[in-house]
């Protein structure tokens, strides 16, 4: 296989978050209830460029080519293609970043997401092939952004403001539309179109959607437990966490 400059985008992508984390705490300062766990900060706001990068770029790729809805395997911009790129050397970075600085038994589900969205993302970017399914997943970091900003306002011990009352509600009617149904078409259309999809890419994306799909729905369930039937307990663990 010939070399793929999208090889060179991750590699960028993987620095420049890296970068980003690394100048993050004085760009954002960590509140008094933060400090104890600065990475942990670093982190979430990393994620939080990340998802309004990504989830946004995915909304006007659709809605500026919207060809690509018709055609999600073989029709995509360079920007599309790039944006994909950005993406792998985001969840790259994120991955080396919990790896080193979390206990595995508390980091592992994300990371074993984060290994499944690297294999799928990265054949993409590698064959120029699915790139606008690629992109219809990143539309799950609309909604990622205000999970992101969940653990924000957690971390800033600022839970019972009507900040975080808004974006609890925001966060599940983004959840449900931009994440649960989201994966849901996906499925869909991978099973409408299995006929035309190589034996083995099919493969990926089945193991790929059934791995999602359970993890999406086990997350809802929690952030409802949550955010309107918590207790006290359950607040504290989440900020240890």
């Amino acid at each position: 296989m010939a070399f793929s400059p999208g090889l060179l985008v991750v590699a960028g992508s993987f620095a420049a978050f890296r970068l980003l984390n690394r100048g993050l705490e004085r760009l954002v300062p960590p509140p008094p209830s933060a400090r104890r766990n600065r990475w942990k900060w670093r982190n979430i706001w990393t994620s939080l460029a990340h998802s309004v990068l990504s989830g946004g770029g995915a909304l006007a790729g659709f809605y500026l080519h919207p060809e690509m809805s018709k055609d999600l395997v073989g029709t995509h911009p360079p920007g599309a293609h790039s944006l994909v790129a950005v993406s792998v050397g985001y969840f790259l970075e994120d991955f080396v970043d919990m790896l080193c600085n979390q206990k595995l038994h508390q980091s592992w589900e994300l990371l074993f997401h984060h290994s499944v969205v690297i294999i799928c993302f990265g054949l993409a970017v590698l064959l120029h092939q699915y790139v606008g399914f690629a992109l219809v997943a990143l539309l799950v970091e609309i909604n990622s952004i205000f999970l992101h900003l969940r653990q924000i306002l957690l971390m800033a011990n600022l839970v019972h403001t009507t900040c975080y009352r808004l974006n609890s509600l925001v966060n599940l009617g983004t959840y449900v539309v931009f994440r649960i149904a989201t994966l849901a078409w996906m499925t869909r259309w991978l099973f409408l179109n299995r006929q035309n999809v190589p034996p083995a890419t099919y493969a990926v994306g089945t193991v790929g959607m059934a791995i999602m799909t359970p993890m999406n729905i086990i997350l809802f369930y929690r952030l409802l437990r949550s955010d309107f039937f918590k207790s006290r307990r359950d607040v504290r663990r989440e900020k240890e966490e």
